[in-house]
Order: C-alpha cells, then structure tokens, then sequence
C-alpha cells in the first residue's frame, strides 16, 4: 500500500511517499481502506519529535484521523460488516498509520459514518470532535444553563466545542480574530471576541467552564475567566508551567486532558450530524503527496476548522 513514513523527527522534509506492506485485521480488528485522513496539529508535534514520542518508533507513519470502507474483519467482530462506511481515531497517541490506504485497528476505535457525510468531512470528525465531545460532556459535564468559554472557536476543536456545548444547552463565548466572527456566531457562539484586540480575560468572567487548546501564558491568564469553583480543561497543560498551582490559588480547577478512541463517542457525534446540530467545517483538502503542504498550513496556526488529506476510494 502507499503511505506517508519519516525515518527521522523533524520538519517536513523527512515525510516520504513510500510503498510498505498493508496491515492485517487481528482478533477484534477491521482493516479499513482509508480515503481520507485528517491532518491535525498533534500530527506536526509528532513528526517534530514535540509530543508522544515515547511511544512511537521510527519509521515512522503519521496520522490519526481516517474515514473510509471496512473491507476484512477480524475474529469476534460483530459491530461491522465488510463494505461498511466507518470513521474513527484508532490507536491514539500510539501509531495509527492514518496516511496510509489501509489501516487496521479494534472495531471500537471507529463508528459508522453518518448518511449525508463525505468522506473529507468524516476523516475530518473524529480527533477534534472526540476531544470537544469527552471535554465538555465528560471532564465538564455540560448541562443546561452553564456558561462555556471557547478559546480559539473558530480552530479545528474550537468550531465543533462550540456547536456540542449548544447542543447541551450551554450560552457560550468564544475567541477568533475578527475575520472569523461571522462563521463562529454562524455555529451558535452567544458572544464572540476578538482576542487579538482584547483583553480576554478581562473582559471575561465568571464562566463555569473554559476549554483551552493553547499553552502558555495564553493557558494561565484564561483561568482569570472562571467563577469560584469553575473549570479549565486543557489540551495543553504540558506546555503551561504551573497551571494548577495558579489555579489552586485563585479557587478553581485545571484538568489535564488527552483524548481516547471511542466509539460510543463517534456514534454520539454522528447522531448530532444527523439531528444537524452539528458540522464539520473543513479548510482545505490536499492530495496525500502533498501532505508536506497541508502541514505547513495546519503549522500555520490560521485554519479554520480542519484540513484533510485525500487518499483513495472504497473498493
């Protein structure tokens, strides 16, 4: 089969167009030919040698996010069938092989793909959406009333954070520079800022919940949003030094968060696409040669919603 390998951690020129042995389905496995894969930021981390390295060997193929057809089960499989249309996050943070046209994995890392959806706009799904939905319904527990906060709503987590936290009955601000404003008060943000203009956490208050994708600075000052008592959860607490000792002395909590493969997760986001309360915005779409550009666009820090990487079509 084609796939994307690196022999090296680095920048993009040790991403390599190669042809390798396709997997084979183990007990409780499907072999799924992949037709598109997503492209997030955790997979430019990795290839840098930046995030979960320690379980990963060189060579090395990237990728998480598929969307495509299962075409051989495993013994004991009874969720699919061959010719089934599934998506999914498999193996997450060990190797998926997602930038490959084939990938073999437990039946429960995937669901079936909901009527109406493409393959881009399914292989664009699974990572972010799983991480805003085990985020705000899990770790936060999101009911009715709550006021959510959302840094970077317009983002590849931030777009699909927003339109669950709606869907649970949330009032919810979210952040994007001012260009992005129309498509975040489009997915049902109550209030938007222009983060590259304000304060945001001035001009913020007493939320009951923030979900916060970025690090640093950036990851300390939003707990100055939350009520006594509220709750961070974010996806880049190893990059914020002493976030929970900041939190402990302003009287709330910061969790530390790592997305899991779920498939009671996927169906529930693919019942929210069938109810259209939820959709998934994708950028941009890159043959899977190309792969070297579609991380330099997703490096680039700008994208809203997701960017994904054509592979191949279902047999």
């Amino acid at each position: 089969m084609r796939a994307i390998q690196q022999a090296a951690w680095g920048e993009a020129e040790p991403l390599q167009l190669v042809e390798v042995e396709a997997p084979e389905p183990a007990f409780g496995e499907v072999l799924v030919r992949v037709s598109a894969a997503g492209v997030n930021p955790v997979d430019v981390y990795t290839r840098r040698g930046q995030a979960y390295n320690r379980v990963l060997d060189l060579p090395f193929i990237n990728g998480w996010d598929v969307a495509g057809a299962v075409v051989q089960t495993g013994y004991g499989v009874s969720r699919f069938r061959p010719g089934d249309l599934v998506f999914g996050m498999p193996w997450f943070p060990r190797e998926a092989g997602g930038y490959a046209e084939y990938v073999a994995a437990p039946a429960r890392h995937f669901a079936r793909m909901p009527a109406g959806l493409s393959f881009n706009e399914a292989a664009a799904l699974p990572l972010a959406g799983l991480t805003a939905w085990q985020m705000l319904t899990e770790v936060a527990a999101i009911a009715p009333g709550k006021r959510v906060l959302v840094a970077g709503a317009a983002g590849g987590v931030g777009h699909l954070a927003v339109q669950i936290a709606k869907a649970r009955g949330a009032q919810v601000i979210g952040t994007a520079s001012a260009a992005k404003h129309d498509f975040v008060r489009a997915l049902g943000a109550d209030e938007v800022i222009d983060y590259t203009t304000t304060d945001v956490s001035a001009a913020v208050r007493d939320v009951d919940v923030v979900i916060q994708m970025f690090g640093g600075e950036a990851g300390l000052k939003a707990l100055n949003c939350l009520r006594p008592g509220g709750l961070l959860v974010s996806g880049q607490a190893a990059w914020t030094p002493g976030l929970h000792e900041r939190a402990a002395e302003l009287g709330v909590r910061a969790v530390v968060f790592l997305v899991d493969p779920d498939g009671a997760g996927l169906d529930a986001l693919a019942g929210l696409v069938t109810q259209q309360r939820l959709k998934v915005h994708v950028d941009a779409v890159y043959p899977l040669a190309e792969v070297a550009k579609a991380h330099d666009h997703v490096a680039g820090g700008r994208t809203t919603g997701k960017i994904v990487l054509t592979v191949g079509e279902p047999e």
